[in-house]
């Protein structure tokens, strides 16, 4: 059965391929706060307007994927918390309103939140912690608490969640990816700092294939394996510097102040306890094989964005 499908954050960079990849086959609608610029309407609308319901109502919406999200917190995180929570609510509530039958989400690996005691590879069923440091990692452990909540008010409207660890492609550019172009590679002495990355096509193969079967549940999303900062410099053929974590503190809490850097010395868990994701249940339960591991996901994005010879 043809689908109709709303994306939110249809002009961003998953959202605009993934919506190009449906409207092959269905009837495709985006809205977000900029106009797109592929080949299927986008109506600049923030998801925070009421009208949303009203426009699902009147395009007759079956499933909705939400992918708008403040990917880059600013100084005012109220006004973020008001785009990534209240926003959801709005999405949901919408939904309700306008008898949409399915909703993908994009939650976040980070829901799970950079602590110590993280397990070595992190599943579904483990606790959602968010760092209420990281307005990113807090709102999206919110947003999944309201989400359960509405399982339960209002089973009518099917929920599917992914949880993806760094999303990478060929022309991935982000604050993450920032810190793959540094001369010198940081690392926190003795840690890891592991990364799980997720090929963009694979995100958007899984997405297609969880709408096209309307299919259920709550799944991790990462490309098979690990590297660690360690083998992020080998792969790029840069030095990585191991530094005690109390001296980045200071160093990036000098720097805030002095308004030479955005990152803060809270940033030094981003780096040091990183979620390490299983993709166990998204192979085995979703029935989706991501086609690139997380060193393949890293080297294709080195060579297509860094120009790097691998």
């Amino acid at each position: 059965m043809q689908k109709r499908i709303l994306i939110t954050g249809a002009a961003g960079y998953v959202g605009s391929q993934l919506g190009e990849r449906l409207s092959h086959v269905h009837d495709v609608f985006g809205v977000d706060i900029r106009a797109g610029q592929g080949g299927f309407p986008v109506t600049v609308m923030d998801v925070r307007d009421p009208a949303l319901a009203g426009h699902m109502r009147n395009n007759a919406i079956t499933h909705v994927v939400h992918l708008a999200s403040v990917l880059q917190p600013g100084p005012d995180r109220q006004r973020d918390y008001d785009i990534d929570v209240n926003g959801t609510r709005n999405v949901l509530d919408a939904c309700i309103s306008a008898g949409v039958q399915h909703l993908t989400y994009t939650s976040s690996g980070a829901a799970y939140g950079y602590y110590p005691d993280n397990p070595e590879w992190i599943d579904e069923s483990d606790a959602l912690r968010g760092n209420p440091e990281f307005s990113y990692s807090d709102h999206k452990r919110m947003i999944e608490e309201m989400l359960a909540s509405y399982r339960q008010q209002h089973p009518g409207l099917s929920q599917l969640i992914f949880r993806p660890g760094t999303i990478l492609g060929a022309n991935t550019n982000n604050l993450i990816t920032n810190l793959f172009r540094k001369k010198r590679l940081l690392a926190v002495a003795g840690s890891a700092s592991p990364f799980v990355f997720i090929w963009d096509q694979d995100v958007i193969n899984a997405i297609e294939y969880g709408i096209e079967r309307s299919t259920t549940g709550i799944y991790n999303m990462a490309g098979d394996g690990a590297l660690s900062m360690d083998d992020i410099g080998r792969i790029l053929g840069k030095p990585v510097l191991h530094v005690p974590a109390a001296l980045i503190k200071t160093a990036l809490a000098i720097g805030n102040a002095l308004h030479l850097t955005n990152y803060g010395p809270e940033q030094v868990n981003f780096l040091r306890y990183r979620p390490v994701l299983s993709n166990r249940r998204l192979k085995e339960e979703f029935g989706y094989q991501p086609s690139k591991t997380s060193e393949d996901t890293f080297r294709f994005f080195a060579r297509h964005s860094m120009n790097v010879m691998i």
